[in-house]
């Protein structure tokens, strides 16, 4: 046999042994698989119901690493139960581990056991948003220079090109502000149930930036980032809420950093 089919072989025999031995990891009920053996070829259940452990308290503590604010929000205890959950039913689709947990607000929004809690899932949201823009693309933001070179006769053609860090979350709780008094050590003070905050999530440079936006801003951003012009943007941000506030929102949009560049629409 020459070097090349056995390499193209014993890649096979690996991808076969990897296909039989995965899927029982993450559920505790499954029989170990039978290509599982230990010394002899004897059946090694106990090592493999230890490895298997060992896999579901590292994904379990991947999730805690991205979500602190949501596990200090709903306890330790809580929230590796409901981590545990969540990995039985969503394995890893990717080796890099900073992409896992990206359905984990969808599935705590679906979780029987925080009904309690419904702000719970916003404030993950607002976590892996965070996440997901400390690893964005990096670009420079647009200047009020260069939106202020734009003739005022073609502005309301405007359209925005989102910074790849831009995130938006939307939530009917103080979800934010629950966020911002979760994500460190220190204690927190009482924050409002029933008070909806609107959250833009950016990272201009280098340090992730989470605020909180004024009404219609979420409307308004999020029109233009769908690919609006600046005059559609702006009239739907005015039909949401009559207090909205174009120039303060255009102050807003820029200082965060929220959009690489802006041009006439063709």
């Amino acid at each position: 046999m020459h070097s090349s089919e056995r390499r193209e072989r014993s890649c096979e025999e690996r991808q076969s042994f990897a296909a039989a031995f995965s899927p029982a990891l993450l559920n505790p009920e499954a029989e170990t698989p039978l290509v599982v053996t230990g010394p002899g070829k004897k059946a090694a259940v106990k090592r493999y119901n230890v490895y298997r452990n060992n896999v579901t308290v590292s994904l379990i503590n991947v999730l805690a690493e991205i979500f602190p604010a949501t596990q200090r929000v709903a306890g330790s205890e809580f929230f590796r139960a409901m981590a545990r959950s969540h990995i039985r039913v969503t394995p890893p689709t990717s080796p890099l581990l900073f992409e896992y947990g990206r359905d984990f607000a969808d599935f705590i929004a679906r979780y029987e056991y925080a009904r309690s809690m419904p702000w719970l899932s916003d404030i993950a949201r607002i976590e892996r948003a965070w996440l997901d823009a400390y690893h964005a693309a990096d670009a420079s933001a647009l200047t009020a220079d260069a939106l202020a070179s734009i003739a005022p006769a073609q502005l309301a053609e405007v359209v925005f090109v989102p910074h790849p860090a831009t995130r938006l979350v939307c939530s009917r709780f103080p979800a934010l502000s629950i966020f911002a008094a979760n994500r460190s050590d220190g204690t927190s003070g009482p924050i409002g149930a029933g008070e909806p905050e609107d959250t833009l999530i950016t990272r201009p440079e280098m340090e992730v930036f989470a605020r909180r936006l004024p009404p219609g801003g979420a409307v308004f951003l999020k029109c233009l980032m769908s690919g609006d012009a600046f005059g559609e943007a702006a009239f739907a941000a005015l039909q949401s809420d009559a207090s909205f506030d174009l120039v303060a929102n255009i102050a807003g949009m820029l200082e965060a950093g929220a959009f690489t560049k802006a041009a006439p629409r063709p």
